[in-house]
């Protein structure tokens, strides 16, 4: 006759018990089952679950940061931006400047200064290249020689004195005799014993490396 078995299970809140039942023998299996529904509902419980964004989709602390960094990445370019700005105005400020000292030098260097045709303006011309030139001498000092060796006149000539004698006469307005304007003659005025500018410079010239300036002159000389 076969083998019967009979398998019965049991189950309480926490135990389940196995009864089998074959070959006229009885085994009980006693097993531990899992835990219960309630169990695992307080389990789940307990458990906190932070909040996950959708797919593809940022929470709102995300776009707060990132509407953050783009405002700063803003002021970032915006500051640039206006630093470029001012730096290419001072630079354009600047070359502006000196485009306008330079044409302002290139106007004083095309327009000579003028000076008047007259005893006065020869003394003044002669006064700014003995400055240039770094010759001694005042207006009064040029002036009150001129008056008495020539009386201001360009063209006068000393007929009768030792120079006269040896046939190199006194000229112009301070009587220089040829040799001396020679060596005197400064350059950038004419080459002219009777030129008003070049005799009183000449003079004057001479005059600073034998008496120290025409200052000191107050006779012949």
């Amino acid at each position: 006759m076969p083998r019967i078995s009979t398998l019965r299970i049991t189950r309480s809140h926490k135990i389940a018990t196995a009864v089998l039942v074959a070959a006229g023998s009885v085994t009980a299996i006693t097993a531990t089952g899992g835990p219960s529904e309630a169990q695992t509902t307080a389990t789940r419980s307990s458990v906190s679950v932070e909040p996950v964004a959708a797919a593809g989709v940022p929470t709102a602390k995300d776009a707060a940061e990132k509407a953050a960094k783009e405002n700063a990445a803003k002021e970032a370019a915006a500051k640039k931006a206006a630093a470029k700005a001012s730096a290419k105005k001072a630079a354009e400020k600047e070359r502006s400047e000196k485009q306008a000292a330079n044409r302002s030098t290139e106007r004083k260097a095309v327009t000579p200064k003028k000076y008047a045709n007259n005893l006065d303006g020869w003394i003044r011309e002669s006064l700014d290249i003995m400055d240039k030139k770094n010759i001694p001498g005042s207006y009064e000092g040029l002036h009150r020689n001129i008056m008495r060796e020539s009386s201001g006149n360009p063209n006068a000539v000393n007929d009768w004195d030792i120079n006269a004698q040896n046939g190199i006469p006194s000229k112009g307005l301070l009587q220089v005799i040829q040799p001396t304007f020679d060596a005197y003659h400064v350059k950038g005025t004419p080459k002219k014993l009777t030129d008003p500018v070049a005799n009183i410079t000449a003079a004057a010239n001479y005059a600073a490396d034998r008496y120290g300036s025409i200052d000191n002159v107050d006779s012949a000389y």
